[in-house]
């Protein structure tokens, strides 16, 4: 199974200033069964920006494209429906609105705001078949309305674990856009809850975005003998600060003890775009 991993594309203001096309032929050059795209697909949660990156992402040839909504992505009322119009429109998991919650804006007032689905989460599983091995595909939604930090709600986890046990699977692998190992000026502030996730649901690979940077980390529990790895993908966006890392991230055979992982850079240079490949291991 190969898996190719983007995130942070910010169309609007921040999207990086190469040709689309030339980035699209080169995703497409590799023989993708998923592709995976970790959040933050716009700037400001805009429509026109949501449009525009969910014509880029119909252009990836891959029968799986899956995405998550990213903290950028949410800074729009309507960015839950926005996102399932334009990028993903996947089979949400709810909490019933009468459960106390400390996750902030999880449900809007209908009398106020006027939308249509007044849940702003979106999480959900997705399993998806490949070369006869089930892999479910677990999304858990680590932003919050109007805020660049991360959290997730206990109910909500609880509803997703509950999702989870009904299903046969494979293989677990989880996408949430927020580090759940890493630290940065917006992190997720309660990734213990999500640790604790991991480890219940034995999920072994975990992927992210968020920080514009790439980073491979393993951890283990050495009392409880538990480990798993998290794998940050940088950006496709290169019109930010000067730390980003503008790359894509290729796993080939993921799941097998012959996989490898490739890192694809990107460099914008007087008009052109050079690629620079990597196998990381």
């Amino acid at each position: 199974m190969n898996i190719l991993h983007i995130s942070d594309l910010h169309f609007g203001p921040r999207h990086w200033e190469g040709d689309d096309q030339v980035l699209l032929e080169k995703i497409n050059s590799f023989d993708s069964d998923i592709v995976i795209n970790t959040g933050d697909s716009t700037t400001d949660g805009l429509e026109d920006e949501y449009a525009a990156a969910g014509l880029f992402l119909k252009e990836i040839r891959c029968k799986n494209v899956i995405s998550i909504i990213g903290n950028h992505d949410k800074r729009n009322m309507r960015s839950h429906e926005l996102f399932r119009k334009y990028i993903y429109n996947p089979e949400i998991i709810y909490i019933p609105e009468v459960v106390k919650t400390e996750k902030k804006h999880l449900f809007l007032n209908r009398e106020i705001t006027k939308v249509r689905d007044n849940f702003t989460d979106i999480n959900f599983v997705k399993p998806v078949s490949v070369n006869g091995k089930s892999v479910l595909i677990i999304s858990i939604d680590s932003n919050e309305l109007y805020n660049d930090d991360g959290f997730v709600a206990k109910e909500v986890l609880h509803a997703v674990s509950e999702k989870i046990n009904q299903i046969r699977y494979d293989l677990p692998l989880l996408l949430i856009h927020h580090s759940i190992l890493g630290t940065d000026e917006c992190p997720l502030r309660n990734s213990a809850r999500l640790i604790d996730f991991v480890q219940k649901h034995k999920i072994e690979n975990i992927f992210c975005g968020h920080t514009h940077e790439l980073e491979l980390m393993r951890t283990t529990d050495l009392y409880r003998g538990y480990s798993f790895t998290q794998f940050m993908c940088g950006t496709l966006s290169s019109c930010n600060h000067a730390n980003d890392d503008n790359m894509f991230l290729y796993y080939e055979n993921m799941g097998s003890n012959d996989m490898h992982l490739y890192l694809v850079r990107i460099f914008p240079e007087k008009g052109k775009v050079r690629f620079k490949e990597e196998m990381v291991f």
